[in-house]
């Protein structure tokens, strides 16, 4: 009888040492197979399979496309590749449209399993920052998985296992000493193939997406009405999807942002605009005193006058653009964690 042998797990802040703690408590001998996405920039370093060997019996590898999915080992997604799960039983790495602003993205690869593998798959979220990982989730429970989610009170990043609380119907809320053990023993239970639930269409459609078809072709657009709001990445229409009370959205490119993500993304390009406006300014300000300069020196005064003025006025409304910036509140960094004001 099939087990609960496909562990996949997400992770961003935090999710090294939350990982090293994970790969520690695991025996040697599990049943299982890892599957593991850390957010990263595009030119990491994939260096986390020797932190986990290190830190842990078992094998780990950056995962490689085809290579056939073996008990007792841990697939790290590389850099700037989102990790699939074929139901082959095989690895798929793609380089489709990012979803919540990263490459590799946790929902990708809990999608992915959760239509490959049904009931067999446990999903885990663990410490980070906005919510990746909850959309993902859902489909694993919508596909009679089991969904695990690390105590936000312990996280050092507590918003990704807080958000998976708060939308998916979540099995066991673990600290990271409990959940090795609990993982042990999820591998041991047997599950039913029979009764599972169906592939939804929609799931299909995201995962034709994450493995870089065309988003219009694979037909997004049944799946969601359009929003009032511009995709960041290329500024196409969002389209709203909803499961449950979690709201999420992408456009027809296939980029896909949840609430919180997309609120930090429009918060950072606010700055940036911000900045931009600053940076015009103050070269207007230069160019305005060079021009009076001159007038000066060629006995217009009072032209002089009328541009000495337009600085000072264009230095007025650059401060106040200025002071703006400083009281807006920044979106929280992947990196560091901290927002504006925050302690």
């Amino acid at each position: 009888m099939l087990s609960k042998d496909i562990i996949v797990i997400g992770t961003s802040t935090g999710g090294i040492e939350a990982l090293k703690v994970l790969a520690s408590g695991l025996p040697a001998d599990l049943r299982a197979s890892l599957f593991i996405v850390l957010h990263m920039g595009a030119n990491g370093l994939g260096i986390l399979p020797q932190i986990l060997e290190q830190s842990g019996p078992l094998p780990a590898s950056n995962a490689r496309q085809g290579e056939a999915i073996r008990s007792g080992h841990i697939y790290v997604a590389p850099p700037d590749h989102h990790l699939l799960l074929e139901p082959t039983g095989h690895v798929r790495l793609s380089r489709g449209p990012k979803e919540n602003r990263f490459r590799p993205a946790v929902d990708p690869l809990f999608r992915s399993a959760a239509y490959a593998f049904g009931p067999r798959v446990v999903g885990v979220v663990l410490t980070g920052f906005l919510d990746d990982g909850t959309a993902g989730l859902w489909a694993i429970k919508e596909r009679g998985g089991t969904a695990v989610v690390q105590n936000p009170d312990e996280a050092l990043a507590p918003s990704m296992p807080r958000s998976a609380l708060q939308h998916v119907p979540v099995d066991h809320c673990s600290t990271l000493e409990d959940m090795a053990p609990l993982l042990v023993e999820l591998a041991r239970t047997p599950v039913k193939q029979k009764g599972a639930s169906p592939v939804s269409k929609r799931l299909e459609t995201e995962l034709k997406i994450a493995k870089e078809n065309n988003a219009l072709e694979a037909g997004i657009t049944e799946w969601g009405e359009p929003s009032l709001y511009a995709c960041p990445e290329c500024h196409g229409v969002l389209l709203q999807l909803k499961e449950g009370s979690n709201v999420r959205f992408r456009c027809h490119t296939g980029h896909a942002y949840s609430l919180e993500t997309l609120l930090a993304e429009f918060t950072e390009r606010t700055e940036e605009t911000l900045w931009n406006a600053i940076r015009s300014m103050e070269e207007m300000i230069l160019l305005l005193q060079r021009m009076a300069r001159q007038m000066a020196e060629h006995g217009h005064d009072q032209a002089a006058d009328t541009l000495e003025q337009k600085v000072r006025d264009t230095q007025e409304r650059t401060d106040l653009v200025r002071q703006a910036v400083m009281q807006h509140e920044k979106p929280i960094n992947e990196e560091t964690g901290y927002t504006a004001g925050a302690g």
